[in-house]
């Protein structure tokens, strides 16, 4: 069973936060035998239909023996609308902080980079449909269930996208290894963080259509990050500013 393409998550942490998230969830699966009562309360709790099955039948369910004893099969993989992120925003009265990934095909780095953002306080991440991980059961483990918490939405345009969000007031950075350094950036607004692909970076297009791009400073032999780690700095430079 390919659990890359379907609605299916695994793993006791990913379970229980999708579990408290109030998203709606048709089956969890509990491994007979294992010790995962606080699962079983809230899946009663919310309803939600629960399975026992073997280790051998859920490792197939999974695709994989690092399941923790536990899966969920999700109703359908749940996108939020820019409006919604903007409207989170609002609601929290603080202006919007939004992240943007240019094409992050890899879903670990993708769940990486929202378990960040959700941690750092921002009100949602935008991918695009296309050359972009989505909302799959790696991205899910990844994250440690914050993909149930944050807000996400998938966009046919990333460019269109970004024009939207400047016509809102947002600022919109780029991160490059040859940007202005961050520290010379002022994040206390308005910001939106796009965040590109390890193998090239930001797209052309999303490149010319960012306010600014902005780089970390490097004092080692190597002079690059992994996108998430990368990323992760300059959101909780963002929080710092935020205040």
């Amino acid at each position: 069973m390919d659990n890359q393409e379907t609605n299916l998550i695994y793993g006791k942490n990913a379970v229980t936060e999708t579990l408290n998230s109030g998203r709606e969830i048709d089956t969890v699966y509990i491994q007979k035998g294992a010790a995962l009562s606080k699962i079983v309360a809230l899946a009663k709790k919310n309803g939600v239909v629960i399975k026992e099955v073997s280790d051998e039948r859920l490792t197939a369910i999974c695709g994989t023996p690092k399941h923790g004893g536990t899966a969920a099969e999700l109703a359908a993989a749940s996108y939020s609308t820019v409006e919604d992120i903007l409207a989170n925003a609002e609601q929290r009265g603080k202006p919007p902080f939004i992240i943007i990934a240019d094409e992050i095909e890899d879903p670990h780095n993708l769940g990486a980079i929202i378990r960040t953002a959700e941690a750092a306080g921002a009100d949602g991440l935008i991918i695009p449909k296309r050359r972009s991980a989505s909302l799959n059961a790696t991205v899910f483990k990844t994250s440690a269930g914050a993909a149930a918490w944050l807000k996400v939405a998938r966009v046919a345009n990333l460019v269109d996208t970004i024009k939207r969000l400047k016509e809102a007031g947002v600022w919109v950075y780029g991160m490059e290894a040859d940007g202005t350094p961050i520290a010379q950036a002022d994040l206390s607004g308005a910001v939106a963080l796009v965040v590109g692909s390890e193998g090239f970076g930001l797209g052309r297009l999303v490149r010319e259509n960012c306010d600014m791009t902005l780089s970390l400073p490097m004092f080692g032999k190597v002079n690059s990050l992994n996108a998430s780690v990368s990323a992760g700095i300059i959101m909780y430079e963002v929080v710092k500013h935020r205040g």
